[in-house]
């Protein structure tokens, strides 16, 4: 079992104001089918050549907290549920669990690293695909 990098997450005030800053220093796009509009909450943007993607959050912490960027990770080859309890036995420290939050098959869990870098693992795209699929298919 590994994690990919599903896309860097930054904190911020304003995401859609700083992902516009961001999208026009690097040549990043929109992605399609999801705009990023004034007020927003969450901006993600795309480098059209190599599909990196870099999310823009809005948080109300003032200030903002000294750890503004981290990692989400999806599993490659497994379930969400089977690298949360790898990186546990890999010596992660678990810092929030935020499994179904909007609802069963949703949400992420937030991991620190030995030094407390923290990171979020994710569903995997299988995970997030079946969830889409209406049910009874």
């Amino acid at each position: 079992m590994t994690l990919l990098v599903s896309h860097t997450t930054i904190d911020c005030h304003d995401a859609y104001a700083l992902s516009e800053w961001w999208k026009a220093l690097l040549g990043y796009v929109d992605v399609e089918g999801d705009p990023n509009l004034p007020g927003h909450e969450e901006c993600m943007i795309l480098d059209p050549e190599t599909g990196h993607q870099l999310l823009f959050i809005e948080v109300s912490d003032d200030p903002l907290p000294a750890k503004r960027i981290h990692l989400d990770l999806r599993p490659r080859d497994a379930t969400q549920d089977e690298e949360v309890e790898r990186l546990l036995g890999e010596g992660a420290t678990q810092v929030a669990d935020h499994r179904g939050k909007y609802g069963p098959g949703t949400g992420w869990v937030i991991f620190a690293d030995p030094e407390g870098n923290q990171f979020c693992v994710l569903r995997s795209k299988a995970e997030v695909a079946a969830q889409a699929q209406p049910s009874g298919v």
